[in-house]
């Protein structure tokens, strides 16, 4: 089965089609505040689309911009006394953006181009466009006139002589047709945009944030016009996938269709995929709003496999709550997997685990999920179905250990090394959980006082004191070590 995904341009399902190496944009974020989990959520969608063309054979190009020229960056200009210009703010956030990236186990982009970085292409696309006679100069500011351009409305299905007035008030007057949205803007951000966005008190003088020159004087590029210039720059004249959250199709991606089509006479993108919000307290997760869990403080609450396990819980194109009870189901699917996984690992390099030993049902079970979850995958990245063959696995191999150890029998070596490379290749590689990770001398050395500590455990129980073992099996817990007993003696493990 070929991968099919939700195009929102054609508005359908559709085969997904690709030359060579994929092409994968990925509209970044404005880094004005710590990323939260709403953010987050597209970035974990990408990557896994990311891990599954990697895994069926393609070459990814995957370029994620980081928007650093905005008026809500400009708006905390002040806020800290490090914060003394537009660029000092945007490092800021810049760098707890990849520290967040880095942290929620992301695959790297090839690049992630700043619009600080672009301002010569940014130029050269808007003179372009005015020189073809789809924008026009206004006041020093230039505006993309959508009446030029036959298809504008094709991405959100609006027709444009209904379209609602874009950009600010004092645009209006500037412009030919209030749904006309602006490549470049004169002079610096005004000083109502700045005090709407500021979490501090400005004074009697609020940041204007820097100015370019250009051909119709100083000024800051548009939004829409940065994310064309960018991503054209890294990535050629036609994308094969366009990454965005739902909030983006219009006026954002409308107008990056329009602008980079008129431009260069090519299709802007082959394929449109949406991300669905993330609502918290029945509403869209925002910093703006308030109700958002930032990624750094939700990793420390729950784990990188916990957070990208919620995430598995919902398809990409769909709205998703987060939810005692949803974040309470993505901890159990991950208790499952990890349990599961080191126990297979622990039997699979016992000397319990022979080679002419064989369990068809297990062997079975790992081709099976294999199947299942390539189908789930191909199916629009259905990433709960592909999930639940992967927890599929985990009755297979448990059966296939509790078999063994009730019955003094051997372990099938070939089945459960099958089944652990299908954890970490389905379950690491694509859906990018960590089963394993490096462990350095602190975590070998709390490896040895919990072994110490379960001997003596053991001697206590020998000696009948079972209420002193229950004792330290209580405080072994508290700590984050959590032990059970097997026929074979007592196990332990990190939560």
């Amino acid at each position: 089965m070929s991968l099919v995904v939700t195009d929102t341009l054609a508005d359908e399902r559709v085969e997904f089609t690709a030359d060579g190496d994929v092409t994968l944009y990925v509209c970044g974020l404005t880094v004005s505040d710590d990323p939260h989990l709403g953010h987050a959520r597209l970035w974990f969608h990408a990557d896994v689309l990311h891990r599954w063309l990697d895994h069926l054979g393609y070459d990814v190009r995957h370029v994620e911009n980081v928007t650093d020229v905005n008026e809500k960056i400009t708006a905390r200009v002040g806020e800290r006394d490090a914060w003394a210009a537009e660029r000092d703010v945007a490092e800021t956030f810049t760098a707890t953006t990849f520290d967040a990236m880095r942290g929620l186990n992301l695959l790297r982009a090839e690049v992630y181009p700043r619009v600080t970085e672009h301002l010569p292409e940014i130029r050269d696309l808007v003179e372009t466009l005015v020189e073809k006679g789809y924008a026009y100069e206004s006041n020093g500011s230039v505006y993309f006139d959508v009446t030029t351009f036959e298809a504008y409305g094709k991405l959100s299905n609006q027709d444009v002589d209904e379209l609602e007035a874009q950009g600010e008030p004092d645009e209006r007057s500037e412009k030919r047709n209030p749904s006309d949205f602006a490549l470049w803007k004169a002079d610096g951000v005004s000083e109502a945009a700045a005090r709407e966005h500021a979490k501090h008190d400005h004074g009697d003088s609020a940041p204007e944030g820097e100015t370019w020159e250009s051909p119709w004087g100083e000024g800051r590029p548009g939004w829409h016009v940065e994310c064309s210039a960018m991503s054209t720059t890294h990535l050629g004249d036609t994308l094969d996938v366009h990454m965005g959250g739902r909030d983006l199709v219009f006026p954002h991606h409308e107008n990056e269709i329009a602008q980079s089509e008129a431009a260069t006479g090519e299709t802007f993108a082959r394929h449109w995929l949406h991300v669905g919000l993330l609502a918290m307290d029945g509403e869209k997760m925002s910093s703006s709003i308030g109700n958002f869990w930032t990624v750094p403080d939700a990793l420390d609450e729950l784990g990188v496999n916990v957070v990208r396990s919620f995430y598995a819980g919902a398809a990409y194109r769909s709205e998703q709550a987060l939810t005692e009870e949803t974040i309470a189901e993505a901890e159990e699917r991950w208790d499952r997997l990890s349990r599961t996984y080191d126990r297979a690992v622990a039997a699979l390099d016992s000397p319990a685990a022979r080679a002419k030993s064989a369990d068809g049902d297990l062997r079975e079970a790992v081709e099976t999920t294999r199947e299942a979850f390539a189908a789930a995958m191909n199916d629009d990245l259905n990433l709960r179905e592909a999930t639940a063959a992967l927890l599929d696995l985990t009755d297979a191999v448990n059966r296939h250990l509790d078999a063994v150890e009730d019955a003094a029998a051997r372990y099938d070596y070939r089945g459960l090394r099958a089944a652990v490379e299908a954890f970490d290749e389905l379950g690491g590689d694509v859906l990018g959980l960590q089963f394993e990770t490096e462990t350095d001398g602190d975590v070998d050395l709390a490896g040895e006082l919990v072994e110490l500590v379960l001997d003596v455990r053991e001697a206590e129980r020998e000696a009948g004191n079972y209420e002193r073992a229950d004792d330290l099996r209580d405080a072994l817990r508290e700590v984050g070590v959590e032990i059970e007993d097997g026929s074979d003696g007592a196990t332990y493990r990190f939560e």
